[in-house]
């Protein structure tokens, strides 16, 4: 690590961070060990939460977010704080915006959270100041679409009164090994000099190292393409399920003795969600197709995952039909809500789509994850789910949908009728157990 201060941004920073979720949180807490730091969020039950050392994404280390709280209340320079009043911001000159990047439901990205916090710092933005973007977005975007609000709400000048940054997220949540400051990380600056002070804060808390790209675009396409390229690979896959199931031989098979080969990249198959892959690629199409181009490769893969849902609906159902089982009405189990294994971010989760499926077909559906949020799956989704089964109901069909540790040793017999279907779109249970798998 390295932090020469060469330039004022490192010794001198006050740093905000807005939006504290995936990404935010973890940012505040290494910021808050070198700096001084304010947690800001507009949700006031989040900030009360944090500010009392609890942390329901579970990203965060305890200990570490106790012990900056701590160092702040000691009052020294350095430590962390959290607020949801707007005028806390004005006494930072470093700005740090991780909030979401969804898409609408017309999959084109949503800005409004965005556009939102760069009004609100620019009515708190001085001269001198720095506005650095972490929130994944197409290239242009921070130049495009932030800065223009910055300058109208503050009346700054850019690139002369305030500066700007970019430097894409890359936190893999429910990781504790691959963690924030263990990822190198890419940055970027609107001016040369900006880029170099923008890299050296960074640089101070990342233990990886840094990669400073040569403009805010490279720095935003990076992020942009580093997503797509994963789902068109899952999507290669996912096609290769649906032939193969029409051939009747296991993907996995195939995959196990493909990978034999050096050079073979052993994507598995399987749902595509989260907060990164199964949206990033409409944010690249967006800007590729208002430039008159329209993608093809990224677009087809984005289809073809879609549909993975379905197609796991399908076949339980079709399964079960083979198991002379009655449709309508049957109860169907799904293990998992989350968009991936042992973590409670349920954000773009696929399942809803086999859930949906489901249930047009008139099954009973029950969905159960004990790391999932029920509230949160509620307000979000209007879905209810289950933190905990009834010992005393069993299920026609049982859908392994995320491969949470719990249901790796779980005991599926008690949960099933005699001639249920099982359906393991994770490929993680014993084949003994499975009826079919992705």
């Amino acid at each position: 690590m390295n932090n020469n201060g060469n330039n004022g941004i490192v010794d001198n920073a006050r740093i905000a961070i807005i939006g504290l979720g995936y990404v935010g949180l973890p940012l505040a807490i290494e910021f808050g060990k070198k700096y001084d730091v304010l947690g800001f969020d507009i949700n006031v039950d989040r900030v009360q939460e944090l500010s009392e050392g609890k942390d329901r994404t579970q990203e965060a280390n305890i200990a570490d977010l106790t012990h900056v709280i701590g160092l702040k209340k000691d009052k020294k320079k350095k430590g962390l704080h959290f607020s949801s009043d707007k005028e806390d911001l004005r006494n930072y000159n470093t700005f740090i915006v991780t909030v979401p990047t969804p898409i609408d439901q017309f999959k084109a990205p949503d800005l409004t959270p965005l556009i939102k916090a760069s009004q609100m710092l620019g009515s708190v933005l001085k001269t001198g100041d720095v506005v650095i973007y972490e929130s994944t977005v197409y290239p242009g975007c921070t130049e495009e679409d932030c800065v223009p609000v910055l300058e109208k709400v503050s009346g700054l000048k850019f690139n002369k009164d305030f500066f700007a940054g970019y430097s894409p997220e890359r936190i893999n949540p429910g990781d504790k090994i691959n963690t924030l400051t263990k990822i190198k990380k890419v940055t970027s600056g609107s001016t040369a000099e900006i880029a170099s002070r923008v890299d050296d804060l960074y640089r101070s808390i990342i233990d990886a190292g840094t990669h400073k790209a040569p403009s805010i675009k490279v720095a935003e396409a990076s992020k942009a393409i580093e997503n797509a390229q994963r789902d068109v690979n899952i999507s290669f896959v996912n096609e290769l399920a649906l032939i193969f199931d029409k051939i009747g031989i296991d993907t996995n098979d195939v995959i196990e003795a493909a990978g034999t080969k050096w050079n073979f990249l052993k994507y598995k198959p399987g749902l595509v969600g989260g907060h990164c892959i199964g949206v990033d690629p409409y944010y690249l199409a967006h800007k590729a197709e208002s430039l008159g181009y329209h993608p093809e490769v990224i677009l087809s893969g984005r289809r073809v995952n879609d549909n993975m849902g379905q197609f796991v609906a399908d076949k339980v159902v079709k399964l079960m039909i083979n198991k002379d089982h009655k449709i309508k009405g049957s109860k169907a189990l799904i293990m998992g809500f989350t968009f991936k294994e042992n973590c409670p971010d349920v954000r773009n989760t696929r399942v809803v789509d086999i859930y949906h499926e489901l249930e047009q077909f008139g099954l009973q559906v029950d969905i159960y994850d004990p790391w999932a949020d029920a509230a949160e799956v509620a307000h979000e989704y209007n879905m209810h789910i289950l933190n905990k089964l009834d010992e005393n109901v069993v299920y026609d069909a049982i859908v392994v949908a995320v491969a949470h540790n719990e249901f790796l040793s779980f005991d599926y017999q008690k949960y099933k009728r005699n001639n249920a279907v099982i359906f393991d779109t994770k490929a993680c249970l014993d084949r003994s157990l499975v009826d079919a798998r992705l």
